[in-house]
């Protein structure tokens, strides 16, 4: 009797595809484990089964698979529900969801480019013949494809042979090219072989008698070495003896010092057994940690609402030890990575080892460490740290899900698909565990808190800031009448200027936050108003002086800055608005003393970018930090005691329903990291409109008020919380074509939905890479069931493919549009 095997392939198919496979073969499979399978004329994929069965399919010929992959399940079941949850509600197919959950290193396919491993050290006794082939054919060509490397081998299927150079570190794939992975070595030092006895090291001191500097160092190792068990590094080494590398390889070219090498984790905990106490929490943490397990115990999910700097963390922490005692895991999601640097060495005093990190920054093989170590429930993982992928980990047993700063945009996923929010994903994935979630912010998204007016979650709250701390002393700049006055100097106002001054004078440290990189966002010709466009995007080029480019942000083309206007050749070229570039410039003018650092997506681009300069900043090295909105999300600096917002008015005038709430979670955020200790700190709002009833709110601290009245509004105009929103967009290089598929595509909503459709209409920026783009919003009343709705739309889809005319425009469904 035959077998059969349903897989899903990491491509967007809407079906699960059939192979046939042998018995011994079907006795081996379960779902969850990897498989090679070829799909189409001659690409072959690394899919995942689903089930075991007996039934042929019945439009095609199953095709055999080409190879197990896995001895063990790499996907749990919850996993698989789960996937299947993330594909019916955000309208994608599983398929997309396997590509994004899996690190790429899993789901090697025909196409994908393999490259050497330049810096890694081959004992190339250890490779098998087939390995040693593909090792050998890499020295004389940089790159191959996996096809390529089939033909040289001979063989039909070679995924299992990459596999294992990829475990060995040998090779990597293309997309990791960008950031060509390097294992982290950190070199060691131990005296000789040959000087481990007493009368050994008494003969080696006399000897270096005329050498004092490298007595000094052998000294210096014993020393250590008597303190500690463990390696000595050599920079430990070099700080102890006062002394420089220098002398150090001269020992060790004497072969009195040994070198080695050991490759290190980037997280790595370097404490020993002994961990840091818990702190004790205060009335108001006690308070809300009580709470809390009040909503826990009746199942609801939970708010934390905590004004910045409450101490929210440590009671995150608290409920964390209690799920580590039950031999349980827990996931605690933050919506931005510069975040994880800070949390990463608090969590580690407290549970050592047991902290495992995972996001966009680390490399392929990083990643699939950690998903290994969770998916054995690995000591080393017990509790996760991530960014939103974090929760597509296999986890076996998880207790808690935190989602900290739960209102932040940067929860949701915009492409490629599944276009998810994390939140709401982390809340589904809780109840799929049977787990605890809790969400905490100090500016909770309009959506969760209706959720808790209407008693659908918990609550809990902190108003107090830790050890009694004011909150922040909030003023108005009006710069309007500062600039009518001639009292500006540059995109700073008197007052602003009077401020840092004194900060700088107290030996505290000062943040400014403009959003908005680059220099300047147009650079434009005062003859005859000819502004530098990018070719493949409707957008101006943003000035980037630093590297004397004009750059689009959007598709990344970037032209060498001009010296004439292009249009009409004159050389009167000025800039218009202004970027953290300039006011980092502006501020080095302005206070040639101070340091000035600078925190954005340009500076923060290598995989340690975060991590240098928020060390720099906590340990004073820089006075003044100029940053976007990285700078606003959790971070905690102990000496900030200013912060300056250069221009409040960018926020709020922006075409969404949603600008007026962000605003106010935004200057809230960026105002909560001042004066965080014991000083009151000082927040300076700089603004043409500082009337502005957010603004009003935002000093005032007047959560409540700002909620009231966006929950009227919204409920005006029909938009979340109180309805769904969807929103379609079509995508074409054919302006004329779009159109029309726009057009047909709404007026069939129409018919079905009347007055709660909007558009089609362009967005602010209607052509990316050449490609046009056109919105039509679904709005999904409270009465209205949302699976119907979107059976609806799939119908009219489905109708909409079947005309020739429109199957090359992209359809794009965005569920809970942000």
């Amino acid at each position: 009797m035959p077998y059969f095997v349903n897989v899903i392939l990491p491509i967007p198919l809407e079906k699960e595809f059939t192979y046939s496979i042998s018995e011994e073969e079907a006795r081996l499979l379960k779902p969850g484990m990897r498989v090679a399978v070829p799909f189409g004329k001659s690409k072959i994929y690394t899919a995942l089964v689903v089930h075991v069965h007996q039934t042929a399919p019945t439009v095609y010929e199953a095709k055999e698979i080409d190879q197990i992959l896995d001895e063990d399940p790499l996907v749990t079941p919850t996993q698989m529900q789960f996937w299947d949850w993330l594909a019916h509600y955000y309208m994608c197919t599983v398929g997309e969801v396997f590509r994004a959950a899996v690190p790429s290193a899993l789901l090697l396919e025909s196409e994908t480019l393999i490259l050497r491993n330049e810096k890694a050290i081959i004992d190339e006794s250890d490779l098998k013949d087939d390995e040693f082939l593909v090792f050998e054919a890499l020295q004389y060509q940089s790159i191959l494809r996996v096809r390529e490397i089939s033909e040289i081998l001979e063989k039909k299927n070679v995924i299992p042979i990459l596999d294992r150079l990829l475990e060995k570190s040998i090779i990597f794939i293309k997309e990791e090219v960008y950031e060509q992975y390097k294992p982290k070595l950190v070199r060691y030092v131990q005296l000789g072989k040959d000087y481990n006895t007493e009368e050994s090291l008494e003969a080696l001191l006399d000897t270096l008698s005329r050498a004092p500097k490298q007595r000094d160092v052998v000294l210096s190792l014993f020393q250590l070495q008597a303190v500690t068990k463990k390696p000595i590094k050599v920079n430990d080494l070099t700080k102890s003896a006062n002394s420089s590398t220098a002398i150090v390889k001269t020992l060790i070219d004497k072969g009195i010092l040994e070198e080695h090498f050991i490759r290190t984790d980037r997280v790595v905990f370097e404490g020993g057994d002994e961990y840091e106490a818990l702190k004790s929490l205060n009335e108001y943490q006690q308070n809300a940690l009580e709470d809390i397990n009040k909503s826990f115990a009746l199942g609801k999910v939970t708010l934390l609402h905590g004004v910045t700097s409450s101490g929210k963390t440590e009671v995150y922490v608290k409920l964390i030890e209690e799920v580590i005692k039950e031999g349980k895991q827990a996931l605690y999601l933050l919506p931005e990575i510069a975040l994880t640097t800070q949390l990463i060495s608090r969590l580690q005093a407290y549970f050592g080892e047991k902290v495992a990190v995972y996001h966009s920054k680390y490399n392929v093989q990083e990643r699939v460490e950690v998903w290994n170590n969770v998916l054995n429930k690995e000591t080393k993982a017990k509790v996760v740290i991530g960014a939103r992928s974090a929760i597509f980990l296999p986890f076996q047993d998880l207790g808690l899900i935190i989602v900290d700063e739960e209102h932040e945009s940067s929860f949701k996923q915009y492409d490629p698909a599944p276009r998810y929010h994390a939140r709401d994903a982390a809340i589904v994935l809780g109840s799929l565990h049977g787990c605890n979630v809790l969400l905490g912010s100090a500016t909770p998204s309009i959506e969760s808190f209706y959720n808790v007016k209407t008693a659908k979650y918990g609550y809990a709250q902190i108003k107090r800031r830790y050890g009694n701390v004011l909150m922040p002393e909030m003023e108005l700049v009006n710069i309007r009448e500062q600039t009518r006055k001639k009292r500006m100097k540059g995109h700073f106002s008197e007052r602003l200027i009077e401020e840092i001054t004194n900060t700088l004078e107290n030996g505290e440290q000062v943040i400014l936050f403009q959003n908005r990189r680059g220099y300047a966002p147009i650079l434009e010709c005062t003859t005859c108003g000819h502004t530098p466009q990018c070719p493949n995007c409707d957008v101006s080029l943003t000035y980037h002086q630093l590297r004397k480019q004009l750059r689009c942000h959007y598709c990344s083309h970037y032209i060498a800055i001009q010296t004439n206007c292009q249009a009409c050749g004159s050389s009167t070229l000025d800039t218009k608005g202004f970027g953290t570039e300039q006011v980092e410039k502006e501020l080095q003018s302005l206070f040639p003393k101070s340091k000035v650092g600078r925190m954005d997506l340009d500076t923060t681009r290598g995989k340690y970018g975060y991590e240098k300069i928020i060390s720099a900043f906590e340990q004073q090295e820089i006075d003044i930090l100029v940053g976007t909105q990285m700078l606003t999300k959790g971070l905690d600096f102990r000496n900030v005691s200013l912060v300056g917002i250069m221009n409040a008015d960018t926020l709020l005038n922006f075409p969404d329903y949603r600008a007026h709430e962000r605003s106010f979670q935004l200057l809230t955020q960026v105002a909560g990291r001042a004066g965080r200790t014991q000083k009151r700190g000082k927040v300076i709002i700089q603004s043409y409109d500082p009337d502005h009833r957010i603004l009003q709110q935002v000093t005032t601290h007047d959560y409540e008020e700002m909620v009231n009245e966006q929950l009227y509004e919204r409920e005006q105009f029909k938009y979340p919380p109180g309805n769904r929103i969807i929103k379609i967009t079509f995508k074409h290089k054919d302006y004329n074509k779009l159109n029309e598929a726009a057009d047909w595509f709404s007026k069939s909503l129409r018919l079905g939905f009347g007055k709660m459709v909007l558009g089609p209409e362009y967005p602010p920026v209607a052509r990316i890479r050449n490609q046009y783009l056109k919105n039509v919003l679904l709005k999904i009343g409270k009465n209205q069931s949302l699976v119907q709705t979107k059976n609806s739309i799939r119908r009219i889809e489905k109708s909409f493919n079947a005309i020739s005319y429109y199957r090359g425009v992209r359809v794009i469904y965005n569920v809970d549009h942000i």
